[in-house]
């Protein structure tokens, strides 16, 4: 199918603005926070079968029919792959995460969002969905023997690991739905489906911004138009962005990132199966059983055990705008990573570190890049990080400002 009008420049995207603002406010949230990484995506799996003959719409008119779309129960499988060019975290991810891990000396629970973030940062994963309304969200992680679990169910937001059968217990204190920040000490704006990570994309949207609808697809069994996001930016490893949006609902059925570099989707999130129907009120229920651990949230600052963060979180300043927007933070202490041969990292640790960046000196001194498909970092010497998806040279230009 034709695309519906040609690639639309800046004085569209001016127009497009206020839609995007709106779209990005009213798409609906379906999962609760701390259940997937910031970048993940899809094996496609879709019910192809030819691409569906749809009304033509313009760009203006589908981020309309986005933002207008009332989608509040649903619910479906998602399948979400990753490939930002690291190795897999597997089950040890969790040790990185805030107050995560678990573990005899660590007074934290496996079954803790915070510790389960980092595994959906790579590789595949196969998702079971539910949403009825702003108060009532379920998230299962589905592995070949076990099942984790985080269910928001009106005040109450249990997580359950299956494999340690720990449960995760917090009050959601914002009541204000997925995204606000509020539920509790989870982590925040964390986007687990399609929907969620089109809002994110649709905020990024503006006069930097190429928007166009190109084509259709069927997803899921569904017609959906598609939308395309392609930055203008030079310097950015956003490649572009496309939204499969549900024709009927306008809700976005699959969420697609190719990097600059070309080659497979960075990021590929999309449904497999969706109803739109109210899923039964039991979907929301948990108790955990006997023999059960349960870890209550403290409702203090600090997280559970000794992996926590403490102290007031690091200034972060923003260099530029749009695509290739570079945040600027300092690292504890005011110093930069260790460097080779320090007694305070294992030689195995160094190696691979050295084997992921590259040295880089400018204005600012000297430091090292370290580099995904996506997200880029430059750590210098004198302890800043600039983080971005730039281009190196792009980080070596926001450092020299």
């Amino acid at each position: 199918m034709a695309p519906y009008e040609p690639e639309q420049g800046t004085t569209d995207a001016e127009e497009l603005s206020a839609g995007r603002r709106k779209a990005a406010r009213y798409l609906v949230p379906v999962a609760v926070a701390g259940v997937a990484a910031a970048t993940i995506g899809l094996v496609p799996a879709l019910a192809s079968g030819g691409d569906p003959d749809l009304p033509e719409l313009t760009a203006q008119e589908l981020i309309e029919k986005i933002a207008s779309s009332d989608t509040e129960q649903l619910s479906g499988t998602v399948k979400i792959n990753t490939d930002l060019g690291l190795p897999s975290f597997g089950g040890g991810a969790g040790a990185f995460a805030p107050g995560g891990g678990g573990g005899e000396d660590d007074k934290g629970s496996a079954a803790d969002p915070a510790a389960k973030l980092l595994e959906l940062a790579s590789g595949s994963h196969t998702l079971r969905v539910a949403a009825d309304g702003p108060d009532k969200q379920k998230v299962s992680v589905l592995d070949d023997a076990a099942e984790y679990s985080v269910i928001h169910n009106g005040d109450d937001v249990w997580a359950y690991d299956s494999a340690t059968n720990e449960a995760y217990h917090t009050k959601d204190t914002g009541k204000s739905g997925h995204g606000s920040g509020k539920k509790g000490d989870l982590p925040k704006d964390v986007p687990a489906t399609p929907e969620e990570f089109a809002r994110q994309a649709l905020k990024a949207a503006g006069k930097t911004t190429s928007v166009k609808v190109d084509g259709s697809a069927k997803v899921a069994g569904r017609d959906a138009y598609r939308l395309v996001l392609k930055p203008k930016d030079a310097g950015t490893t956003v490649g572009q962005i496309t939204i499969a949006v549900d024709a009927k609902t306008g809700t976005p059925l699959k969420f697609t990132l190719t990097p600059a570099s070309g080659g497979a989707a960075v990021v590929d999130v999309g449904f497999t199966k969706v109803d739109f129907a109210e899923p039964s009120a039991s979907t929301f229920d948990f108790k955990p059983a006997k023999g059960t651990k349960v870890t209550e949230e403290d409702g203090g600052s600090a997280r559970h055990g000794s992996g926590g963060f403490k102290g007031a979180e690091p200034a972060v300043n923003v260099i530029g705008e749009g695509w290739t927007s570079v945040a600027e933070l300092e690292l504890p202490g005011g110093q930069g990573l260790p460097t080779s041969g320090s007694a305070d990292v294992p030689a195995d640790a160094q190696r691979f570190l050295d084997s992921l960046g590259d040295k880089v000196s400018g204005k600012f001194g000297s430091g090292t890049v370290f580099k995904t498909r996506l997200i880029n970092a430059l750590v210098t010497d004198d302890g800043k990080v600039y983080v971005g998806a730039v281009t190196k040279d792009a980080l070596v230009e926001a450092a020299n400002r």
